[in-house]
């Protein structure tokens, strides 16, 4: 089924905001992109800040979407992460690190919006997780899941800091690959980190 056009105006909005930043694309921008007045833009939203929260909620349930997937086709807690980084992976390498700080400084409530779904949704998500790999024997038993799991999310925004990962010469995608894989290997038993390599190896050879 084709989208309407309040969805291809987001879709539009959403793609050129991941490839140039927020800030640096305006609405005569996203017109001009979809051959359609600014006129028909505004029909459906009242102004950018709007547009930009239509675009986060989109985001925000394609992710969720996304997540409750993984967890449901993946064969244990491990596989799960791992689908995880490959979705990571395809959605940072096509985001321009200037879409955090844009949403941070210039729409407070979308990123207010980002920041709950942060909090709420994905940390609830990585607390599934943590419990399924402890009863799964592949996490270690002592570990405290709530503090594990709020270290998880606030590693996942140094991604997103330039300075850093721009000095090692890293893409956001390597950076985050990185920070999930030591994350993994400090959570692991014995037999998680077996698995892990076991899995590592399968990807190698596709």
């Amino acid at each position: 089924m084709e989208p309407d056009q309040k969805d291809r105006i987001l879709i539009k909005a959403r793609d050129l905001f991941l490839q140039f930043g927020i800030r640096s694309v305006s609405m005569d921008d996203i017109a001009s992109s979809l051959g359609v007045s600014k006129k028909t833009i505004y029909h459906y939203f009242a102004d950018k800040d709007e547009l930009v929260m239509g675009v986060m909620q989109q985001k925000m349930e394609e992710s969720q979407a996304i997540c409750v997937r993984d967890q449901q086709q993946a064969g244990d807690a491990i596989a799960e992460l791992m689908r995880a980084m490959d979705a990571i992976d395809e959605h940072l390498s096509a985001m321009n690190p200037a879409v955090l700080f844009d949403l941070k400084k210039y729409h407070p409530l979308a990123f207010q919006m980002l920041e709950k779904h942060k909090n709420d949704f994905l940390m609830g998500m990585i607390q599934e997780n943590l419990r399924r790999g402890i009863q799964e024997g592949l996490y270690r038993p002592n570990l405290h899941v709530d503090v594990i799991a709020k270290y998880r999310i606030e590693s996942m925004l140094i991604s997103f800091e330039p300075a850093f990962y721009t000095k090692h010469k890293l893409s956001m995608a390597d950076m985050e690959r990185i920070l999930l894989e030591h994350f993994l290997f400090g959570i692991v038993t014995i037999a998680g980190y077996e698995l892990i390599l076991k899995y590592q190896q399968q990807r190698q050879k596709t």
